[in-house]
């Protein structure tokens, strides 16, 4: 699969190990051992997916997410060690859209590569792609573009295809685990609580009327049209 990934630990052979996997399905790979490095590359490069560690010398992998953030939509896989709990949701809540814990399957991050870059690549079938609206927000699939009340927002890869799904089925409720198949695809592994993060991040961006939470099952887009 064509895509360009990058790489930012400061374990020699584990960004080895991963760089050998994505290469031989088909990814350009670029590695990083440090904070400061990983954003010097993905400046240079602009990679389509960067799986960054939070252990880094320099600048520690949420600094450096944190600098991402302010510019650049990039989808980011954090990788955490499985006692990094807290760490987890931190990454979640300054704007991550994936975590795998250490250790991990070369074989599970490269099947998380492939479900993200089927998300990010715009379907060649021009006629497949659809312009939604509600009352006050126009979400464009093709463009990948949302406006609330005409205004623009910027919204990260997640939380589009999150906001998209919800307003592909307006008014159903849709379960935490039918939008993990929807949005991260079958193919994930990670608990459920981080659909909860990122819908918090659409409803600080959107506000709170259009998203609703049907408590212990999941959630509706409220439809104003």
């Amino acid at each position: 699969m064509d895509g360009k990934i990058l790489i930012v630990d400061d374990e020699a052979d584990i960004r080895q190990l991963v760089t050998a996997y994505l290469r031989k399905e088909g990814y350009q790979v670029f590695e990083a051992a440090d904070g400061r490095k990983a954003l010097e590359v993905a400046r240079l490069v602009r990679p389509d997916i960067i799986v960054l560690d939070i252990m880094l010398p320099e600048k520690s992998g949420l600094a450096v997410l944190s600098d991402l953030r302010r510019e650049s939509e990039v989808y980011v896989i954090m990788l955490t060690a499985k006692a990094e709990e807290v760490d987890k949701l931190v990454g979640l809540n300054m704007g991550a859209d994936d975590y795998l814990t250490k250790p991990f399957s070369p074989r599970e991050l490269v099947a998380r590569a492939d479900a993200a870059m089927r998300r990010l690549v715009r379907p060649a079938d021009k006629d497949r792609l659809r312009i939604l609206n509600s009352k006050k927000i126009r979400l464009d699939e093709g463009a990948r573009r949302v406006w609330l009340e005409g205004e623009e927002l910027d919204l990260t890869a997640i939380e589009f295809d999150l906001l998209r799904t919800l307003m592909d089925h307006p008014g159903q409720v849709l379960t935490r685990e039918q939008l993990l198949n929807h949005v991260w695809g079958t193919d994930f592994y990670g608990e459920t609580r981080v659909v909860d993060v990122h819908i918090g991040h659409i409803r600080k961006k959107i506000g709170e009327g259009f998203i609703s939470t049907v408590w212990s099952v999941g959630y509706r887009f409220e439809d104003e049209r």
